[in-house]
Formats: structure tokens, C-alpha cells, sequence
């Protein structure tokens, strides 16, 4: 205790240490605490860091692209359309073509002609081959069928066919000739068969050469007919 009528002496218990680390204003014990966190906070921001960076993290990456990389097919190239023929003109001026197939030979309505023309490859030239069917403006039966070649400006003729009922296709670069096969009494809407003939072209003959022959039967039930059975 002090002199009397003096000043009471400064408190030194742990009461203001204890109070001071309570609301922060001072003491050893918030200065202790702030130095703790600190450090702790400190420790995880470089833990951060080190994450971030890529450098010695848990999971290293490399940078993220920006670029894209673009790859384009490019479209393919159209073939070049084949050159049109005049093919009623062709047929006419052809010495190949029969007689009777130019004369036949007329418009069935309008300028419409019954001539089918198909374009594509069969000789190995580097233009494009001509196939023509005449057929009937009545029926459609195919009347005769031919194919040219082109030469320079001109058009060779390398196959014909004029036994009716007849057609000509192009297979995969082969030359494909149908004939319909007809019996006594067939109508001719309904033949009784077929044949197919396969030809190629055969360039040291210069001309075509039969690959391929087969001969299909055609039921007789849509002419409402129906076969004998066989004797026994």
C-alpha cells in the first residue's frame, strides 16, 4: 500500500494481460496469438503458391491453350459434266444404223424422240463414252442399241445391236446388253425370258469382247397363263 493521500500503486497481476488478449487492445498473450496466425496464414499462402505456379504443386500442368488448332478437309473435286450429244442426229448421220431403224426414227409428241442416252466410261478413253437405245413410242421396246466413241470431234461407233426387243447399260465400266426373250404366242408385254450379255472393252482388239452370259426365266402367272406339269 502507498503513502497515504497518494496515488494507489499500478496494478501488475495478470488481470489486464488476460483482459488486453480478450479485446485485442495489447498484452503478451494477443501479441503471441497474432504471431501465430500470421505465421499460419503465411504458410498456406505459399502452399497456395507453389500450387498455383504449376512449379513443385500436388499436380503439375502446363499452360492452358489459347490457339485452336484447325483442321479442314477440303471438298472433293466435282468431275467435269460430260459433254452432250445430239444423239437422234448421231444415229442418223450413223451408215451403221439400219434402214429401218431411221426410219423409224420420229418424234412420239412434240420434239420428244424415243431415244435413251446414257454417258460414261467403256472404251479407256480419256472422254466420256455415248450409249444409245432407240426404243418404240408405242411400247417401249428397245429397237436397236449402239455405242460411241469419241474421236477428236467426231463419234465412232464400237458396238450395235438391232435384235429387238434389246437394251444397253453401262456396269462398272462394263457393257451390259439385255435381250427380252420371246415364245410363241408371248404378248409383248410379257416376254418369257431374258438374256444377258456382258462385254468389255479389250484394247489390243480394239473392239468388245464377250465377259459374261446368263439367261433368266420370267414366271408366266402376270400373262395369266400357267405351264403344263411335266409328263410323268
Amino acid at each position: 500500500m502507498g503513502p497515504p493521500g497518494g496515488p494507489p500503486p499500478a496494478r501488475t497481476d495478470t488481470a489486464d494481460t488476460a483482459a488486453g488478449a480478450a479485446d485485442g487492445t495489447g498484452g503478451t498473450l494477443s501479441w503471441k496469438a497474432g504471431s501465430t496466425a500470421a505465421a499460419v496464414l503465411a504458410a498456406l499462402g505459399v502452399f497456395v503458391a507453389s500450387c498455383s505456379t504449376g512449379g513443385t504443386g500436388t499436380r503439375d500442368e502446363g499452360p492452358a491453350r489459347t490457339d485452336t488448332v484447325s483442321q479442314t478437309t477440303p471438298p472433293p473435286t466435282p468431275s467435269p459434266a460430260p459433254k452432250r450429244v445430239n444423239a437422234v442426229r448421231l444415229l442418223l448421220d450413223d451408215p451403221e444404223v439400219s434402214a429401218a431403224v431411221k426410219d423409224g426414227l420420229r418424234p412420239c409428241t412434240g420434239d420428244e424422240y424415243p431415244v435413251d442416252v446414257i454417258y460414261g466410261s467403256l472404251t479407256g478413253v480419256t472422254s466420256t463414252d455415248v450409249v444409245v437405245n432407240v426404243l418404240s413410242c408405242e411400247d417401249a421396246v428397245g429397237l436397236g442399241s449402239y455405242v460411241y466413241r469419241p474421236q477428236g470431234s467426231e463419234y465412232e461407233n464400237v458396238f450395235r445391236s438391232e435384235e429387238p426387243p434389246v437394251y444397253a447399260e453401262i456396269d462398272r465400266g462394263d457393257l451390259v446388253v439385255t435381250q427380252q426373250v420371246y415364245a410363241d404366242k408371248d404378248p409383248v408385254a410379257f416376254p418369257s425370258g431374258e438374256d444377258v450379255v456382258t462385254y468389255r472393252w479389250a484394247t489390243a482388239a480394239d473392239a468388245f469382247t464377250e465377259r459374261a452370259r446368263t439367261h433368266n426365266d420370267y414366271g408366266n402367272a402376270a400373262a395369266g397363263t400357267t405351264a403344263a406339269p411335266p409328263d410323268n
